[in-house]
C-alpha cells in the first residue's frame, strides 16, 4: 500500500508509483549537453503521430523534458500541465506520462514504427479501483460529544435530540476535538466527515461518497438537499427531516464542459451513488448557500438531477446590503419558523425558455396602465384609417395590390407621417427603386413640393436649394439603406441581420423590405415554396416581436386571369397562404382606374387582416393622392 499524504485541503491521496519520467517542472527545458543534427522529416512524422494523438509537441525539441496539457484528462480542474513528454535526441521517438492519480495514461512510439506495431499500442492506463475500507465507530474511536461540542451546537440551535438522532459523534485527537459527521446508508456506518472548532473539514479516505443523511430521504417524493452538515441539522430544527447535505462542498464556478458520463462525474460520484434513493423523487429543493460558489453547486446539481423536478430557495435579506448566507444562519438570527417559511416559499427552478405569467407581471401592468409607449398603436395620420389599422411596435403588415397600385408610394407616405407624429425612424430595403429616385420621392412628401418642374410639377413651385439641403439632412436621420453593393440579390437573413444592426446603431423603429419577388430565395430541392414561405416569415416575425421592430413586407399577387379591375385578395398573393395566415395585419391598396367609376386620384385602403383587436378592425378606408408632392390625404382634404 502507498503512504496516505495529508493536503492542506483536509482531502488526502496515495502519490502515483514511480514512472521511467521524471515529473516536468512547468517552466523549465532540461538541456541536453549537445545537439545533434536531425533528420527533418524523421521528426515531422513523429510529431505529426503525437499531433493524431492529442499532443501538441510542435514546440517541443529533441532531448527534453516538456510539461503540457493532458489530452486525456485535460490536466483536471485546473487544468495543470501534468503531461511529461521527452523526445529522444535523435528525434526518432517520444515517450510520455499523465503524473494525475486521477489519469496516469502513458504511451511510447517511434517516428517510422509500423503503425500496427508501438504505435498501435500506445493505451490509457485503468485506475484500478481499490474496494472501500469497511468502517465501524469502534475502529475510528468516535466517542459521545462533550458538553463543549454540545454548548457549540446549542448556540446554532442545534439541540442534543438532533444531533443524537442524526449521530453525530466527536474524534480526539492529542489534545484536539473535533466533531465527526457519521455518513450511514441503511443505519450502516460508511463514511466519516470531520469538522474542527476552526472550521477545518477533512474526511475518512477510501470511503463511499454519498449525502449526509441519505436514510432520512428514502422513499421521500420530496427532498431538500443543502451544502452542509450543520444546514441539514438546522433543517431538522425547522421540522424538515428529508434532508441530504452534500458531502464535498461547493465549486468556484459553474463548469462550461458538457455533462461527463457517471463514471467520469468523479466530483459528483455522491449523486450516482444515491441514484436510487433520489430518481422517484418528484420535487428537489436545492438550498444550498447563496455565495457565488453555492449557487454554482445549485446549477451544477440541476444540470444532473433535471431541472423539471427542482425548487430553489431565496434566503431572506439580512440587511439593505446582503443576504443570509445559508440555512443555520437563518436559523441563528431568525428562528425555525422564518427557516420553515423560505422553504414553504421555494420557487421553481428556472428552465431556459419556460416561464411564467408572475414572470411579465410588472409588464403587464404597464401594459394595462399604458406605460410601456404605444400599446394602442400608432396613428398613420389618416383620419379614415384611425378605427381600421394603427401602427404597433413589433407587428408585421404585408402589403400587396396589383402592379401600379401605389403599394411603395403608400408606405413612403406613412412613414413620413410617422416620423412627424411620433419621430419613427426607418431601415429601407427598397430593390426596385434607384437611390436617388426613392430620395425624390420621399423628400416631396416630406417637404410637400415637387423636386422638379416639369410635367408633373405643373404650375407648383418646385422645392428650393435650401429646402433641399433641409430635406437632406432630415434624410439622414431618418433612414438607413439596405443595399446590395453589386448584382446580388440579397437574402432574407442579409436583410434581417443588417436590419438587426440598423436597430442597435441608429434605434430604427421600422423596417420595410419591398418587395419579396426581388429576394434571393435560397430554397433547397427539398423544400416547397409554402415551407419556405412560412419559415422567412417566422424569422421576420421574431425579427419584429424581438427587437420592437414594426415590418411593412410588400408582396405582389400573382397574374389574375381576366381581372376585371376590383382590388385582389390576400390569398392572391404569389408564393403561399401563409401571407396572409402569419401576418398580424393584412392591407390591399388598389387605386380606381376607371374614370367613369369616380375620382382616379382615389386610393382604396382595404384592411383585410388585423390580428390584434385594440388597434383596428377589417375595413376599407379611401384617402386621395396628389400626383405632384407624392402625398396620400382625406377625401375632405
Amino acid at each position: 500500500m502507498s503512504p496516505i499524504h495529508r493536503m492542506t485541503s483536509g482531502l488526502s491521496y496515495y502519490p502515483h508509483a514511480a514512472m521511467p519520467i521524471p515529473r516536468p517542472v512547468s517552466g523549465v527545458v532540461l538541456e541536453t549537453p549537445e545537439q545533434q543534427v536531425l533528420d527533418s522529416e524523421q521528426l515531422r512524422m513523429l510529431k505529426q503521430k503525437l499531433e493524431d494523438i492529442g499532443i501538441d509537441g510542435n514546440a517541443c525539441k529533441p532531448g527534453q523534458y516538456y510539461g503540457l496539457v493532458c489530452p486525456n484528462c485535460k490536466g483536471g480542474d485546473s487544468e495543470e500541465k501534468s503531461l511529461s513528454l521527452h523526445i529522444t535526441e535523435d528525434g526518432a521517438a517520444a515517450m510520455w506520462t499523465c503524473f494525475r492519480a486521477k489519469c496516469g495514461w502513458r504511451g511510447t512510439t517511434r517516428a517510422f514504427a509500423d503503425v500496427k506495431s508501438t504505435y498501435a499500442k500506445m493505451n490509457r492506463t485503468s485506475k484500478v479501483k481499490q474496494p472501500f475500507r469497511e468502517i465501524t465507530e469502534e475502529s475510528l474511536e468516535l466517542e459521545p460529544l462533550c458538553n463543549e461540542l454540545l454548548a457549540y451546537f446549542a448556540e446554532r440551535m442545534i439541540s442534543g435530540e438532533t444531533l443524537r438522532r442524526n449521530s453525530v459523534m466527536q474524534k480526539r485527537s492529542g489534545n484536539q476535538i473535533a466533531i465527526a459527521f457519521t455518513y450511514r446508508r441503511n443505519g450502516e456506518l460508511v463514511s466519516c466527515k470531520y469538522r474542527d472548532i476552526t472550521k477545518k473539514f477533512w474526511q475518512e479516505t477510501n470511503t463511499q461518497k454519498i449525502f449526509y443523511g441519505l436514510d432520512d430521504i428514502k422513499g421521500a417524493s420530496d427532498i431538500i438537499i443543502v451544502e452542509g452538515e450543520m444546514d441539514k441539522l438546522a433543517m431538522e430544527e425547522a421540522g424538515f427531516k428529508n434532508c441530504v447535505s452534500v458531502p464535498d462542498g461547493a465549486p468556484p464556478k459553474v463548469s462550461n464542459k458538457e455533462l461527463p458520463s457517471a463514471e467520469e462525474d468523479t466530483k459528483y460520484q455522491y449523486l450516482w451513488n444515491c441514484k436510487e434513493y433520489i430518481e422517484k423523487a418528484s420535487r428537489i429543493i436545492l438550498a444550498t448557500d447563496g455565495d457565488p460558489p453555492g449557487q454554482a453547486l445549485a446549477e451544477e446539481l440541476a444540470r444532473r438531477l433535471g431541472r423539471e423536478r427542482c425548487w430553489r430557495v431565496k434566503w431572506p435579506k439580512k440587511n439593505n446590503a446582503e443576504s443570509f448566507k445559508d440555512a443555520n444562519e437563518v436559523l441563528m438570527y431568525m428562528g425555525p419558523a422564518a427557516l420553515r417559511e423560505v422553504i414553504e416559499n421555494a420557487e421553481l427552478y428556472p428552465i431556459k425558455g419556460l416561464f411564467n405569467f408572475k414572470d411579465y407581471f410588472t409588464e403587464i401592468d404597464q401594459y394595462y396602465h399604458q406605460t410601456l409607449g404605444y400599446e394602442l398603436g400608432v396613428s398613420t395620420g389618416w383620419r379614415a384609417l384611425n378605427e381600421l389599422y394603427n401602427v404597433v411596435p413589433g407587428e408585421l403588415t404585408i402589403v400587396t395590390g396589383v402592379p401600379n397600385s401605389g403599394k411603395s408610394e403608400w408606405i413612403d407616405a406613412l412613414l413620413c407621417n410617422l416620423n412627424r407624429s411620433v419621430g419613427w425612424k426607418f431601415a429601407l430595403c427598397s430593390m426596385e427603386n434607384k437611390v436617388r429616385e426613392h430620395a425624390r420621392k420621399l423628400l416631396e412628401k416630406h417637404m410637400r413640393k415637387p423636386f422638379f418642374d416639369v410635367r408633373y410639377g405643373e404650375s407648383v413651385e418646385r422645392m428650393n436649394v435650401e429646402e433641399l439641403e433641409q430635406g437632406k439632412r432630415w434624410l439622414s436621420d431618418t433612414f438607413s439603406l439596405i443595399r446590395c453593393e453589386n448584382d446580388c440579390l440579397p437574402s432574407i437573413n442579409w436583410v434581417l441581420e443588417l436590419a438587426r444592426f440598423s436597430v442597435l446603431r441608429h434605434g430604427v423603429n421600422g423596417l420595410v423590405i419591398d418587395p419579396y419577388n426581388e429576394l434571393d430565395h435560397q430554397r433547397p430541392p427539398s423544400q416547397t415554396e409554402t415551407e419556405y414561405v412560412s419559415q422567412m416569415l417566422t424569422k421576420i416575425k421574431r425579427f419584429a416581436q424581438h427587437h420592437s421592430c414594426h415590418v411593412w413586407f410588400v408582396a405582389h399577387p400573382r397574374q389574375l386571369h381576366n381581372w376585371v379591375g376590383n382590388p385582389p385578395n390576400l390569398y392572391d398573393i404569389s408564393g403561399s397562404a401563409h401571407f396572409i395566415n402569419k401576418c398580424d395585419n393584412g392591407i390591399v391598396i388598389h387605386r380606381n382606374r376607371d374614370p367613369d367609376a369616380g375620382p382616379i386620384d382615389t386610393v382604396q385602403v382595404c384592411v383585410r387582416k388585423v390580428r390584434n383587436k385594440v388597434v383596428g378592425t377589417i375595413g376599407d378606408g379611401y384617402l386621395s393622392y396628389n400626383r405632384v408632392t407624392g402625398e396620400y390625404m382625406d377625401l375632405d382634404q
